[in-house]
């Protein structure tokens, strides 16, 4: 073989672990050049931003769009206004914390609850025979559509917010359960079986760990519904979140607050989601990266 392997050891963190082998690394020095630099990851990161912005620049100072789109500069002016001001009661760190904490709330309110079913529907075909019916009905339904029958039911207070968010986050979090449970390769319950294991070890040695990446990929797609589903609801009926000043830049048709909210809630989305990436590391170390993806 040409590549060489060792036993593990703890001595270096150069080595790569594979299975139960360790491959180790060997960093190869390269002078710096013109085109390393040019075609490096971060070096074109950059570039594409900087580019973005100097674009935004330009047609936002134009007469495009008449005065309809705000540029980078004057957005981050209002907003730096707004830290100190106040828009119905709150700066702008409180209409942050208002969708975010409305978010955070439904987001864990439906994965609590739509985990574990997602899970039971695809280890026991009982329950997934008596639930799968009726879930396979509202599936389909936007998450949108209830944001009027929410009200109806819960007013325009927090509950009906909360209530869309779950809604929005409740679908995804279950399918990806359930169809990480669905495509374990069987071979795996052979390994446990061959070694004297039950059902019980079939389950909390093979089943969970092997759904946890594809129950991981359902939180992402949940987060990012559940931004969606609390800016529908803001924009409908409130007096706080991201989604009332974005209603009130365009009733003051002032387009730097409308795109700055815009902005906004696509940083916080942005952060909001790397907490669920940290936290899968820390529940999946062995998952495996691949490099270029």
């Amino acid at each position: 073989m040409s590549a060489m392997i060792k036993q593990p050891t703890n001595s270096g963190t150069g080595d790569r672990a594979i299975a139960n082998e360790v491959q180790e690394a060997v960093g190869e020095k390269k002078p710096m050049t013109i085109y390393r630099v040019i075609t490096n990851e971060y070096f074109l990161y950059c570039v594409s931003t900087v580019t973005f912005l100097l674009v935004w620049q330009v047609i936002g100072q134009s007469d495009m769009f008449k005065g309809a789109l705000a540029s980078p500069v004057q957005v981050v002016l209002r907003f730096d206004r707004m830290l100190t001001d106040t828009l119905a009661g709150l700066t702008l760190w409180g209409h942050i914390w208002a969708s975010t904490s409305r978010v955070l709330i439904g987001f864990a309110l439906a994965s609590a609850f739509a985990i574990p079913i997602g899970l039971f529907m695809a280890l026991n075909p009982y329950v997934d025979a008596i639930i799968k019916p009726v879930f396979d009905i509202f599936k389909p339904m936007p998450p949108i559509a209830w944001v009027s029958i929410a009200i109806l039911w819960f007013g325009i207070g927090e509950p009906s917010k909360i209530f869309i968010i779950v809604i929005g986050t409740f679908v995804p979090c279950l399918l990806n359960a359930y169809t990480g449970i669905r495509l374990i390769e069987p071979e795996l319950y052979d390994v446990v079986k061959v070694l004297g294991g039950n059902r019980r070890d079939e389950i909390i040695q093979v089943s969970f760990p092997a759904s946890f990446p594809a129950i991981f990929a359902g939180l992402q797609i949940s987060l990012s519904n559940a931004w969606t589903c609390v800016l529908a609801a803001e924009l409908v009926a409130s007096r706080s979140g991201l989604g009332f000043i974005i209603v009130q830049g365009m009733k003051m048709s002032d387009t730097s607050l409308v795109i700055g909210g815009m902005v906004i809630i696509a940083i916080v989305a942005w952060t909001t989601s790397l907490l669920v990436i940290i936290l899968e590391k820390l529940v999946c170390p062995w998952k495996r990266k691949l490099e270029g993806f």
